[in-house]
């Protein structure tokens, strides 16, 4: 098998580097950068733009913020598949340790802020043929990637799997989550009557009657060509006040990621457009919303609320909100809590979507279902150790 070209030495030669077992039905798959990619602006709008459901994740505005505020290296390495000078597919990744030591792996790029994995993929009849190249680039890496935070029932991701299955490469899942998710039905009333969680929405609108008692209730939407600075000022403001900023775990608590958070979620348009919600009391802010809009869906990425009005639930009402706002405009087909999992919006949000960490192993490689294996006892190991430290600190507390 001959390897792919390395980022360093494709810039050292300033040429398309390509190889035969990387070649499908005239499209190729090669080893950039980040930074090549930002030189090829247009080519990477026009792929998300014509992707096939695409997710914000790997869009140039989500992942040139990343490196803009030091989340990301500019050398970060991507597998791009093209037809001529037309970009088909792409998948920044990394190459590291696998689990309890096993050696070398490849894994999608991911960080906090990204909540799905799935490759970008042109959609069409360029698809099918896009995805077999990128399989064989994956493979010409010469190592098991371990996949987490991959969709398998929707979007690209069934797609995917199985055009790395046609390609001889084994699988074994290492856990997997449900996702709640909302569709936009005919009207708001359609959702509203056959929501499986009566008592829910009778709640919310209890809870919503409760804030109105308490002051001058209104709800502000803020869309690409609106005053997106400041929604994300106040929203940064409100976070900070809460407990992550307590914790130092905030955005706004260091300068990268209060950086990061007003380039991916500024103003403009483009495949991926940022919308804001926010809900105000007598004219203060008590919660916010900051999503991204891309391929039909808005991810409702980052969600904060004022903790002194809890018992009121300020930010369920505004998810309330939100769903209303989602039939009434129809500023997106799906809503996506963009959650690992989410007690708040199981019982709002009645469709679910599949994500999964999986192992997958090329031809001849190791046995998937072994390399699972380790990653799971690895997270085993790490939830019992920090399970420990929570207690032995909690004892530490009460000396």
């Amino acid at each position: 098998m001959i390897p792919l070209p390395t980022p360093a030495l494709a810039a050292m030669t300033g040429e398309a580097m390509t190889c035969e077992a990387m070649t499908c039905e005239a499209m190729t798959c090669t080893v950039t950068t980040l930074a090549a990619l930002s030189r090829e602006p247009a080519a990477w709008d026009a792929l998300v733009a014509g992707a096939d459901r695409p997710t914000p994740d790997y869009s140039r505005r989500v992942l040139e913020a990343h490196r803009d505020n030091g989340l990301a290296p500019a050398d970060l390495p991507c597998l791009a598949v093209r037809r001529g000078p037309d970009l088909v597919a792409l998948l920044p990744y990394r190459i590291g340790r696998g689990p309890l030591g096993w050696g070398r792996v490849a894994r999608p790029f991911t960080s906090p802020y990204l909540t799905v994995t799935a490759p970008l993929v042109v959609a069409g009849p360029d698809g099918p043929p896009a995805l077999a190249a990128l399989a064989a680039g994956m493979r010409g890496l010469g190592c098991p990637w371990w996949w987490p935070l991959l969709p398998t029932e929707d979007g690209v991701g069934p797609a995917f799997l199985a055009a790395l299955a046609r390609d001889g490469w084994g699988r074994a899942e290492v856990s997997a989550f449900q996702r709640p998710v909302l569709d936009r039905r005919a009207s708001h009333d359609a959702f509203l009557k056959g929501h499986p969680h009566k008592g829910r929405l009778k709640d919310l609108r209890r809870r919503r009657r409760r804030l109105e008692e308490a002051g001058l209730l209104s709800v502000e939407a803020v869309g690409p060509d609106g005053d997106l600075a400041g929604a994300v000022a106040e929203f940064l403001a409100l976070e900070r006040r809460g407990w992550k900023g307590r914790a130092g775990t905030a955005l706004a608590c260091r300068p990268g990621t209060a950086g990061f958070a007003r380039d991916v979620f500024r103003a403009g348009d483009g495949p991926v457009t940022t919308r804001a919600d926010l809900l105000r009391l007598d004219g203060r802010v008590v919660a916010a919303s900051l999503a991204l809009v891309c391929g039909g869906t808005a991810m409702l990425l980052k969600t904060a609320y004022d903790e002194d009005l809890r018992q009121l639930a300020p930010g369920v009402v505004l998810e309330a909100e939100i769903v209303q706002a989602l039939h009434e405009t129809r500023f997106a087909d799906r809503l996506d809590s963009a959650t690992l999992a989410s007690a708040v919006l199981d019982d709002l949000y009645p469709e679910r979507t599949r994500i999964a960490e999986t192992m997958l192993s090329p031809p001849g490689g190791p046995a998937p279902s072994r390399l699972a294996d380790r990653a799971r006892r690895q997270q085993a190991a790490k939830a019992w150790l920090k399970a420990w430290l929570k207690a032995r600190l909690a004892r530490l507390r009460r000396r």
